[in-house]
């Protein structure tokens, strides 16, 4: 698990195609002291094992299905990843609870500035779009956001200065795809919802403090 919080902007080094997997790797100030071989490490929300390191790079393999559903597979050399080590019981959370299962590619499709904010829309697949509620959190590119906003296929999110100086949402541009990941509570409650009906609505969950105020 991840808590959304990058800790840093890594580099790829290489990537190697073969076949329907690929082999990655990534040099991070993170790594030297604090990766093992056998760790799992998030780069751009997905969820990898370290297979190596040398140094201050670790090396990983990337399984067909992660080049399906991620942009993984669209990285080359000198491509700028967010990276982010797994969640341990001394770890504050600051985020929210990241599975590292990226669930689809989104694609930006609006970026405004605002003062020193930026809002992005984000276009979602329609399929997701129960999982995702205003106000609550959508992991991007493995990036812990708050919905500000949200359609019938897109999300808008509010992106402080903090962020974008430590993330690199700062590289990206309108057309560019980006990781989706909804929050693991609408996976759970669209699968209630799917199994019976109920009660539970979003205002219900919202008066019940599952949804932050403001």
């Amino acid at each position: 698990m991840f808590t959304g919080i990058i800790e840093d902007v890594g580099t790829v080094k290489h990537i190697e195609k073969k076949g329907a997997f690929a082999k990655i790797t990534v040099e991070s100030a993170l790594v030297p002291s604090n990766a093992r071989t056998g760790d799992s490490i998030a780069i751009d929300g997905a969820c990898l094992t370290a297979t190596a390191i040398n140094g201050s790079t670790f090396t990983a393999d990337v399984s067909g299905e992660t080049l399906n559903v991620t942009t993984l597979g669209s990285l080359v050399s000198g491509s700028r990843v967010n990276v982010e080590l797994a969640l341990t019981l001394s770890k504050p959370l600051g985020g929210h609870m990241v599975s590292g299962h990226v669930d689809a590619i989104g694609t930006i499709k609006g970026i405004v500035k605002n003062g020193e904010n930026v809002e992005l829309t984000v276009a979602v697949p329609t399929s997701l779009m129960p999982q995702i509620v205003k106000k609550g959190s959508i992991a991007i590119d493995g990036i812990s956001l708050t919905v500000a906003d949200l359609g019938a296929d897109f999300v808008k999110i509010a992106v402080i200065p903090h962020t974008l100086r430590n993330t690199n949402l700062l590289s990206k541009k309108e057309g560019s795809r980006v990781n989706v990941e909804t929050d693991i509570i609408g996976k759970y409650v669209e699968r209630f919802f799917a199994k019976k009906e109920s009660r539970i609505t979003e205002t219900f969950l919202s008066e019940h403090g599952f949804f932050g105020k403001g």
